[in-house]
């Protein structure tokens, strides 16, 4: 009978001190080889302390508008159990106030360089200038690797990591994650936007006591997320709209959306590269492309171009003599006048006149709307993020394509193969 009292009141005990009192836990699993692993410790009183610390930094490139996460995205890193920290002021030029982050509680600093010395992850639209980081940091954003891998150099050399967000897989997995195409959507629609503002003619038909109007007749050439989406806007403003691209497989794409698809014959030539993005075509079936295209454009009074390919300049589909033959009053928009423009007569971040023809060149594009982009983007990183932290630790496992893909520098290298032989190819050159 005393033993069975004895036996019970041990039970009580036991079951006290895994409520109240220490509980032996398995020691923290070592990082992995190749890995980083930032481990949550107890201080005396157990309480655990914050393991993670995420920083947002004000953006100080000249235009930029947007911010790397919004107040909403901050609730989404404390789930994980990050600490943030804000740099003030950081998402005032998006329309996102600082009592709104305040609401949130996040840890303020009053500098970039605060934020750097309270924080291991940096996030940012467009990725900071190397200048006080160091092998504690994790920096995740914007940096155009493929066409400016200096800068991954550059920050290679502060020890920091480095992940650029344009370089996620087009998996199924990394959908939520695509930074570039949300960014692509918000480009769309703007180029729209800025036509249907420049024409100086309305977009749809209109029935009036005064007559017929026309509708406005909007030609799209690149049909990527961009192309998609203004071909979208455009439809809804009323327009009669056409869509091109080299890639036959987007021809359903385009019609389900109510526009038609100009055909032209590219005899054979392989349009689809890696990922699913556009491939560079040879001169030849450049050439090719521009005199099918001559006829189809002149009959425009909207012009829309979206064709890149990664890393490489834009190729040239409108000529100024195409330009000529557009009635005058006509707009053209490039979106790709940040990697040199589609039409020959662009000129990066102006507007030119050539034969009563407006063509846009403006950059930054999702800069202009950076409340929406700034939404997008931050959900964006915020589902990054939820993939590299595992238990309130950031892990980074190489054998994960998202993160093989995007991870640019680590221990004080360049570990990505295709920005590594851009470097190499800099040098023997």
């Amino acid at each position: 009978m005393t033993d069975n009292k004895n036996k019970a009141d041990l039970s009580k005990q036991h079951a006290a001190e895994g409520r109240h009192g220490p509980v032996l836990r398995p020691a923290p699993k070592p990082a992995q080889a190749g890995g980083m692993s930032l481990q949550v410790s107890n201080d005396k009183g157990g309480a655990a302390k914050v393991a993670l610390t995420v920083g947002v930094l004000k953006e100080t490139s000249p235009g930029e508008r947007r911010v790397a996460m919004t107040p909403k995205g901050v609730e989404l890193l404390t789930r994980l159990g990050a600490e943030v920290w804000v740099e003030r002021g950081a998402g005032v030029e998006a329309g996102f106030t600082d009592a709104e982050y305040e609401a949130k509680k996040v840890q303020w600093a009053s500098s970039a360089e605060e934020v750097r010395q309270n924080a291991q992850v940096l996030l940012a639209v467009q990725v900071p200038e190397p200048h006080g980081l160091s092998s504690r940091h994790t920096v995740v954003g914007f940096c155009d690797p493929l066409s400016e891998p200096h800068r991954a150099a550059a920050i290679a050399e502060t020890g920091a990591t480095l992940f650029s967000i344009e370089l996620l897989p087009r998996i199924t997995r990394a959908q939520s994650m695509d930074a570039l195409s949300s960014m692509a959507t918000v480009s769309g629609y703007k180029a729209v936007m800025l036509a249907a503002n420049t024409l100086p003619r309305m977009f749809p038909m209109m029935m009036t006591a005064a007559g017929t109007i026309p509708p406005a007749r909007v030609l799209v050439i690149g049909v990527g997320v961009a192309g998609l989406q203004a071909i979208a806007t455009a439809r809804r403003l009323g327009a009669v709209v056409t869509g091109y691209d080299v890639r036959s497989t987007v021809k359903e794409q385009i019609e389900s959306l109510g526009a038609k698809f100009l055909s032209i014959r590219m005899d054979g030539a392989k349009a689809e590269g890696e990922g699913g993005y556009a491939r560079q075509l040879s001169e030849e079936d450049y050439r090719r492309q521009r005199e099918q295209m001559a006829e189809a454009i002149a009959e425009q009074d909207v012009v829309i171009t979206t064709a890149a390919v990664p890393g490489k300049r834009a190729p040239r589909l409108v000529t100024a003599e195409m330009v000529r033959r557009m009635s005058p009053g006509s707009v053209i928009v490039d979106l790709a006048a940040e990697r040199g423009g589609n039409c020959e007569l662009t000129r990066p971040g102006e507007t030119v006149v050539e034969n009563g023809v407006q063509i846009l060149g403006p950059l930054n594009v999702p800069s202009g709307i950076p409340y929406h982009a700034s939404q997008m983007y931050a959900r964006n990183l915020a589902e990054f993020l939820k993939n590299i932290v595992k238990n309130n630790e950031l892990c980074i496992d190489k054998l994960d394509d998202i993160v093989r893909e995007t991870l640019l520098t680590e221990g004080g290298k360049v570990v990505h193969p295709k920005v590594q032989a851009l470097l190499d190819a800099v040098v023997r050159a």
